[in-house]
């Protein structure tokens, strides 16, 4: 299987593929760019997964209906108001189709469209169509403009590229994501754009996204709350100029893994950036009796608001991670879990047969007050394993959403 190596770039790093972001009045803040778009070259096969929440914005309708032939051509994006319980949202969106697909000539049903921000207030259209040409005019070679232009509460922007082979041809993979707070599984909990030029067919491409997303996207969670908007959409135009992937075999397992190196970089950036987060979670359970005991018990714990808020102030407090455990319905015997804490300052045990063990608290508080911090799970109870990503639960989360909307 090839090499898949960490490469500069973003939704631009394959061939093909330009990119813009630009301020065009949605958001009052002018310093904030608010519209984003990438456009392929070439027309793409494409695939998308969305949010299960039975709440779901407008873009979304019409992307899954611009999407039913597995083909795209572009992204167009806006942040700052999420189109959603609105009354006229299916027009906007089209029209937001429409527009770019005037500009650029071509197929308004070959876009797709996403938007982000507060629930329930209408989108004026007025700045996105006023804004469309600039947005088209600055199309380039760099996805830097829109990674900002599709963030909201987000800190930093989150972009990566990956390079591949396939059948000896070098490909490459990029994408940009957004995603602060409202995260929750299950499925795609932000706004992920991946673009790879790649030659793979649309029913392959959509397998590999929605297997992936298993272990990728479904295991992470910032705050409980399952966003209205969340959609993770990939295009693939074939400039790389490998034979395309129409069938599983070991250019498909190639296809997948570079798919997944890249996917589970951006969980990582999106829970380390989460609203009024300090620190990056990462629970690592092994010994699982089934792959859906491991998955059950991670997410539980990595959810646990007590586990989170312990984190946020460098407390070994285990019993935490052992409660949220025993709640989650995993199939698990909790008389033989062990439990350690580690970050780039040590490991430690913490937890062994279910029961607590001496340690020392001063050597447990400087491995809890790193950054990145691994809550390692073994339930000694068999061979499967899953990862689940979060970060800690901070003052600043409260107020950040106590005045989210005013």
């Amino acid at each position: 299987m090839s090499e898949i190596k960490l490469i500069e770039g973003s939704v631009c790093a394959a061939k093909g593929f330009k990119a813009s972001g630009i301020h065009c009045g949605i958001r009052k803040n002018k310093v904030k760019k608010d519209l984003a778009l990438i456009v392929s070259e070439k027309r793409a096969t494409a695939a998308a997964v969305y949010t299960t929440n039975l709440v779901k914005g407008a873009p979304l309708t019409v992307t899954k209906k611009h999407l039913s032939d597995g083909y795209a051509q572009a992204v167009i994006c806006n942040s700052g108001n999420a189109n959603t319980c609105n009354a006229d949202g299916i027009e906007v969106a089209e029209n937001m189709s429409a527009l770019i697909a005037d500009e650029l000539k071509i197929n308004k049903d070959d876009i797709i469209v996403a938007s982000t921000g507060v629930i329930g207030q209408k989108l004026d259209i007025t700045p996105i169509k006023e804004g469309i040409p600039s947005l088209c005019a600055n199309l380039k070679c760099d996805g830097v403009d829109a990674a900002e232009g599709i963030m909201t509460t987000d800190t930093v922007k989150k972009e990566v590229a990956v390079s591949f082979c396939i059948g000896g041809v070098e490909c490459k993979m990029g994408g940009i994501a957004k995603g602060s707070g409202m995260i929750h599984p299950n499925m795609a909990t932000m706004l992920v754009f991946i673009t790879t030029d790649a030659a793979i067919s649309a029913k392959m491409l959509h397998k590999a996204l929605s297997g992936d997303i298993t272990e990728t996207f479904n295991m992470l969670s910032i705050d409980g709350d399952t966003s209205t908007n969340d959609m993770v959409a990939v295009m693939a135009n074939g400039m790389a100029g490998n034979k395309e992937i129409t069938e599983e075999g070991e250019d498909f397992a190639t296809f997948c893994k570079a798919l997944n190196t890249l996917t589970v970089q951006l969980c990582r950036m999106i829970a380390g950036d989460g609203e009024g987060a300090t620190k990056l979670l990462q629970c690592i359970v092994t010994g699982a009796k089934t792959k859906e005991a491991a998955k059950t018990a991670a997410k539980s714990v990595i959810c646990s608001s007590l586990t989170k808020a312990a984190m946020f102030g460098a407390d070994a407090n285990w019993g935490r991670v052992l409660c949220a455990l025993g709640y989650s319905g995993a199939d698990i015997d909790v008389n033989k879990v062990d439990v350690h804490f580690s970050s780039p300052k040590g490991k430690i045990l913490v937890c062994k047969d279910g029961a607590g063990v001496d340690f020392s608290e001063e050597i447990a508080k400087d491995i809890l007050l790193e950054k990145e911090i691994d809550i390692l799970v073994d339930l000694n109870d068999g061979e499967a394993d899953s990862v689940a990503w979060g970060c800690d639960l901070t003052y600043d989360y409260v107020k950040i959403n106590g005045d989210y909307r005013t």
